[in-house]
């Protein structure tokens, strides 16, 4: 793992394989260990040719924490990965975020498009333009003193991640406050890069795919048959779907 610094923040990274360059970006509660080693996406990607990067976003994992909410917003979130390219001195690359990942992804793609060639939005459909229903209780459920106390069904599914993957608690709860800042469908229509919006069918969270990628000029929908938001990471029908599209779009 190495580390850089950006806006104030020490970001932990990884960077490996060789050939075109692929972002990633995670989502709520996770890390670059959960969301792209653990399932198999750094190896699926290096092994297809690809140099796998990813990184801990703002609060997560090894990278430093804030309680300050304003920390949190999407665009901030994108500038650190346009900064980690910087720092790496790669001009473009593809970026592909899952969840809250995919909504700084989309940040990324409208504030520095001359950075990001291709665009991959898992976990994350309509939702992008209509928001994720009420997360006020996930924040709640976080800063709980007894997780047996939760009773708030999304809630406890992202309490018992968060301690699952050992997280700063009091982090997170500032993160859910302001990081789902939502984009208009006029700015996604301006989304001009080649863009794969993928979610699970059975995902209650994310919305709609193909309503999402239909308002983008180039935006394709991908169905992850029978899987919801947190099983439709590791779907190898998912990672089958991505190299297809990096190899339809190349640098």
């Amino acid at each position: 793992m190495q580390f850089f610094d950006h806006d104030g923040f020490n970001l932990a990274f990884i960077d490996q394989g060789n050939g075109e360059p692929v972002l990633l970006i995670h989502g709520f509660a996770s890390s670059h260990s959960v969301n792209w080693v653990t399932p198999g996406w750094v190896k699926t990607l290096t092994e297809a040719g690809y140099r796998a990067i990813a990184f801990d976003n703002r609060g997560h994992g090894a990278s430093s924490k804030s309680y300050e909410p304003e920390d949190y917003r999407a665009q901030k979130m994108a500038g650190d990965a346009a900064a980690l390219l910087d720092h790496l001195g790669i001009p473009r690359a593809h970026v592909m975020g899952y969840s809250m990942g995919a909504r700084i992804a989309a940040f990324m793609a409208l504030d520095y498009p001359e950075k990001v060639a291709t665009l991959i939005l898992g976990g994350l459909g309509e939702g992008m333009v209509k928001g994720v229903g009420d997360w006020d209780p996930i924040a709640d459920a976080l800063l709980a003193d007894d997780p047996a106390s939760v009773t708030h069904p999304r809630g406890r599914m992202f309490r018992t991640f968060a301690d699952q993957t050992k997280s700063d608690r009091r982090a997170l709860a500032a993160c859910i406050e302001t990081s789902r800042d939502l984009i208009g469908a006029d700015e996604v229509a301006g989304i001009y890069q080649p863009t794969l919006v993928a979610v699970g069918t059975t995902d209650d969270i994310a919305g709609s795919p193909t309503v999402l990628a239909d308002l983008m000029p180039h935006g394709d929908a991908f169905a992850i048959e029978g899987r919801d938001h947190m099983l439709s990471v590791g779907d190898r029908t998912f990672k089958k779907r991505v190299l297809e599209f990096l190899r339809e779009h190349p640098i």
